[in-house]
């Protein structure tokens, strides 16, 4: 028996056990764990710098290596979204729907846990933490299987949550590392419907499309995310500047990150060579379409398949367009339905945007860095979904149960 099937056995055999825990007793969990986190901060960063090491060795680019990246800073970024997890409503057990029937049965609608998460995820130890605590604020068990490139960042914290959890009322099997960089080997955790319940691929598209294609088990499809800017006629530059900066700069490696920006020409015409310029300052390198290279020698030639890139690096693509109509257009071809922003001053046009635009998360006169759990209130996130079936957006607490219906007779028969 391989290590896939081994471990989601033993998550499989937790799950009777989680639904039965309490809110309080889930909650004293995630502080044990986030206490831990902060006692063990050297030997995290230590177990990363292994990481770290490899891949420059490796000559991953520095975005990349951004990704991998643990810092003091992020450490104490997690414990606190660790810690706002405990302060929100515990979806277990919460009745969407009551109905007494005429023949006195009574039907309740109740939130329940998923029972056993598998997620394959790329380059983001970040992730194992978000994963691991959401899914005991849920009730879940949980499969966790990182990119090899972050393998020791993932035993060590793997290793304090499990830790943490042998204090405590949760069962420390309940979270499986998987180990095994045998990506044919690891193929297991796409067919055992009868030890995992869903499936959840993070990463890239490459990951997500081989996920999503194989897959006999139910997948919570999150996307890669080629996200837009449309700067309209009539936006303001003192916002503009700003926030296409912000979204493209303020940490390019992540998939809400703005990949292309599309600009109205009359708005190219006035500001656009100060966008660049601001850009430059930032050392962002610009790709655009002739008429783009024609208002702005700085720009280079970009070739067809940029539009569709997702850089995830300091490269941004610049697209002309002459109307909204043509900026939505180009959005919903070469879009990956994540997370997409207008910036206008114009009603009108930011209506016809929002409503027409096809993605999780839609922006007005903001950066697409916001598309995040810890930044909509969700504590943490266990990815952005661009699927339109049972979640969308940022996935947190409530994307992570499912329903039962719990129905109370005397005795009726049919």
């Amino acid at each position: 028996m391989n290590e896939v099937i081994t471990k989601a056995t033993i998550a499989k055999q937790q799950t009777r056990q989680l639904a039965q825990v309490t809110t309080a007793q889930k909650n004293e969990a995630l502080h044990t764990i986030a206490n831990k986190i902060i006692e063990n901060t050297d030997s995290l960063l230590a177990a990363n710098k292994k990481d770290l090491e490899a891949a420059v060795e490796k000559g991953l680019t520095k975005a990349m290596v951004d990704r991998l990246t643990l810092t003091k800073e992020r450490l104490e970024d997690m414990v606190a979204s660790i810690r706002l997890l405990t302060n929100l409503d515990d979806p277990i057990g919460r009745i969407q729907w009551h109905s007494v029937r005429p023949n006195g049965l009574d039907i309740k609608k109740v939130s329940v846990p998923l029972g056993v998460i598998g997620i394959i995820y790329e380059a983001r130890p970040n992730v194992t933490v978000d994963a691991a605590v959401l899914s005991i604020k849920t009730g879940n068990a949980i499969l966790l299987r990182g990119s090899t490139s972050t393998i020791h960042s993932n035993r060590a914290i793997v290793s304090v949550i499990r830790s943490a959890l042998s204090t405590t009322s949760i069962p420390e099997e309940a979270i499986q590392l998987i180990e095994e960089a045998n990506r044919e080997k690891v193929k297991d955790l796409y067919i055992r419907k009868d030890l995992i319940d869903v499936l959840i691929p993070r990463g890239g598209k490459k990951l997500i499309d081989t996920v999503v294609e194989q897959s006999q088990v139910p997948v919570l499809e999150t996307g890669a995310g080629n996200c837009h800017i449309y700067i309209d006629e009539s936006a303001n530059k003192t916002i503009v500047l700003p926030v296409v900066t912000n979204a493209k700069t303020q940490r390019p490696s992540v998939c809400n990150a703005c990949e292309t920006v599309v600009v109205h020409e009359n708005w190219a015409e006035r500001h656009l060579s100060e966008l660049v310029e601001e850009l430059q300052r930032h050392h962002v390198h610009l790709k655009g379409d002739s008429q783009a290279v024609e208002f702005d020698n700085r720009i280079d030639p970009a070739d067809e398949d940029d539009w569709s890139t997702e850089f995830l690096d300091l490269t941004l693509a610049v697209k002309i367009v002459p109307s909204i109509e043509k900026a939505i257009d180009h959005i919903q071809q070469f879009g990956t339905k994540h997370s997409e922003s207008i910036l206008s001053e114009h009603p009108g046009n930011t209506e016809l945007f929002l409503n027409s635009v096809d993605a999780s998360t839609v922006y007005h006169n903001a950066s697409t860095r916001f598309t995040d759990g810890f930044e909509f209130g969700f504590g943490a996130e266990i990815g952005i979904s661009t699927q339109k079936l049972h979640a969308r957006g940022p996935m947190g607490l409530e994307a992570l149960t499912t329903t039962k219906y719990v129905v109370h007779g005397q005795g009726q028969i049919k």
